[in-house]
């Protein structure tokens, strides 16, 4: 099994909790500035970050980016468990 990918996805806008409530389990969303909501998360697998884009242009969120990040999902396991 590949390991996972971290990704940053940033949208215009401050996207609220109700289009964001598929995703909260399983992303860190922070709000950087009053004009845009970046979520961080791990990816599996392509199929998985192509579903999380699908429903965000499903709920007409402006995609600005999506950058894969050098993030050790080891590391992300062991502060979750703190």
């Amino acid at each position: 099994m590949p390991e996972p990918t971290s990704y940053e996805i940033v949208i215009r806008g401050r996207a609220s909790a109700r289009l964001l409530r598929p995703l909260l389990d399983d992303f860190t969303i922070e709000w950087p500035c009053a004009g845009s909501t970046r979520l961080i998360g791990f990816f599996t697998n392509p199929s998985h970050l192509y579903g999380v884009v699908a429903h965000l242009t499903s709920v007409n969120a402006e995609l600005i980016s999506i950058t894969q990040r050098q993030e050790d999902p080891r590391e992300h396991t062991k502060e979750q468990s703190k």
